[in-house]
């Protein structure tokens, strides 16, 4: 039996839990840091596998690790497992008419169902494989919560959970296969609560100071810093409190929230601290107080260059999900659900990809049935977030992405939510898991390899983990 055949035989003997807490989790749907059914189930299931289990990391109650120790517990491979859903999104399972499963209900539109269910899949294979073969090492799952609210690795990373870790692989669920070296950018977010005088605003508005009039100066003057940072950055606000609505009211309190992306941490610093700056101009002209209240931040994600050619020949080995009949019709159909705008923009997308002379192919049949090689001449960043950069300026860090969703699948969206509860979603998992598993195994096997990959993270964060959240920031449970 070759590695990979071993692998992809540890692999489906645990298959069918892991489709199973992927549907579970998927109808639980629980918002970010409230996945306290999730967690559970993976806590058992993994403690059954005979994992040793924390919870509670770092303040959070719905974060958990499940540890499995052979021999010298040498090396110590993490897995980055996520669970969470977003709200708006629910969505009948596999169903290509939109259609709420719970009104108004959460859904799995980023396929987190199928992402910590994959880890666990993955997880339990590594594990029987280390004991199969009287290996040593230590296999972490780090149980994520919170990737789409104000995230929850960062913390841990604080924690210093991550320090002994000596390399992290995960994967998300996409509509391509494969490790991609482009980065994800860095983000903060922050509250800036204005407050003035409340006075009647008709009969004594000289005497009023007018905190939603500072709200909206601030507004102007960070319309006029967009035109003056890079292309890359995007700043992005929404009103939390507009301080009531009484128009003859001058209002007195008003909380607007900001949040700031850069493609590095200090390009994104850096561009905070200019929107601060903004503020307290803006309360300076109307004679308004302002604070701020940093209430999230992730590093920009880059994975580690040394590992991840491991990870792409393992993918490229695994290949593609094997994708039937049944599964391009259904991807076919659901492209259609897409307006002619967004289809339009999909098939340029996809050019870029396929090329002009294969695009019209791979629209007939809408499911990734390549594996795309890694290109490390590739410094782009992708426009989203994600706090998995966090873990990669801990340790050594890289994800793979496999197809889970028809080619063009939109992000966030009811079709994601469909997605992730179908034949095309578990069959995009557990492709994930293998090549997850024998990216484990063919790394362990390179010790000095594992050694290159630090020296390239020590060169990266300057030889320490710097959390880019101030120190009095904690885990916003119930607030975010």
């Amino acid at each position: 039996m070759t590695q990979l055949e071993k692998v992809r035989a540890l692999v489906a003997q645990t298959a069918p839990e892991a489709i199973d807490l992927a549907e579970q989790i998927w109808e639980f749907a629980e918002l970010p840091y409230q996945e306290t059914k999730s967690a559970k189930v993976l806590i058992d299931a993994l403690e059954k596998e005979g994992f040793t289990i924390e919870t509670g990391l770092a303040g959070i109650p719905t974060a958990f690790t499940a540890t499995f120790v052979s021999g010298t517990g040498k090396p110590v491979m993490g897995l980055l497992g996520e669970y969470d859903a977003l709200d708006g999104l629910s969505q009948k399972a596999g169903q290509v008419e939109k259609e709420a499963a719970v009104p108004g209900g959460a859904g799995h539109g980023c396929g987190h169902n199928l992402l910590g269910a994959g880890c666990y899949a993955s997880a339990v294979a590594l594990k029987k494989y280390l004991e199969e073969e009287k290996l040593d090492g230590t296999v972490i799952y780090f149980g994520c919560p919170a990737e789409e609210g104000a995230g929850s690795k960062q913390f841990i990373a604080r924690a210093g959970y991550f320090d002994n870790v000596d390399f992290c692989y995960s994967w998300h669920p996409a509509t391509l296969n494969e490790v991609s070296a482009k980065g994800s950018v860095a983000i903060m977010g922050a509250n800036f609560v204005f407050d003035g005088i409340s006075s009647h605003a008709g009969g004594a508005p000289h005497l009023g100071r007018s905190a939603l009039d500072a709200i909206e100066l601030m507004n102007v003057g960070v319309n006029y810093l967009r035109e003056h940072m890079i292309d890359a950055a995007r700043i992005h606000y929404a009103y939390s409190d507009a301080g009531g609505t009484a128009p003859n009211v001058v209002q007195d309190h008003a909380v607007i929230k900001y949040e700031v992306r850069a493609p590095k941490v200090n390009q994104m610093q850096e561009l905070f601290a200019r929107v601060v700056n903004v503020a307290e101009g803006a309360a300076l002209m109307t004679g308004t107080k302002m604070k701020y209240e940093v209430t999230m931040a992730f590093s920009d994600y880059v994975p580690n260059k040394t590992l991840a050619p491991v990870m792409d020949a393992c993918l490229q080995e695994v290949g593609a999900p094997q994708w039937t009949d049944e599964d391009f019709d259904l991807a076919e159909q659901f492209l259609r659900t897409y307006n002619k705008s967004t289809r339009k923009n999909i098939r340029e997308n996809l050019t870029a990809v396929y090329g002009e002379e294969n695009v019209d192919a791979a629209l007939a049949k809408p499911l990734d049935q390549l594996v795309h090689p890694f290109d490390p001449r590739d410094t782009s960043y992708m426009s989203g977030s994600t706090d998995v950069g966090d873990v990669g300026y801990a340790c050594p860090t890289v994800t793979l992405s496999t197809a889970t969703a028809c080619l063009g699948n939109v992000g966030h969206t009811w079709q994601e939510t469909a997605f992730s509860c179908s034949t095309i979603g578990m069959k995009g998992m557990i492709t994930a898991a293998e090549a997850m598993t024998l990216s484990f195994i063919r790394t362990m096997e390179q010790p000095e390899l594992i050694e290159k990959a630090k020296a390239e993270l020590r060169k990266k964060n300057g030889g320490k983990y710097v959390c880019p959240l101030p120190d009095y920031v904690e885990p916003p449970i119930g607030k975010y």
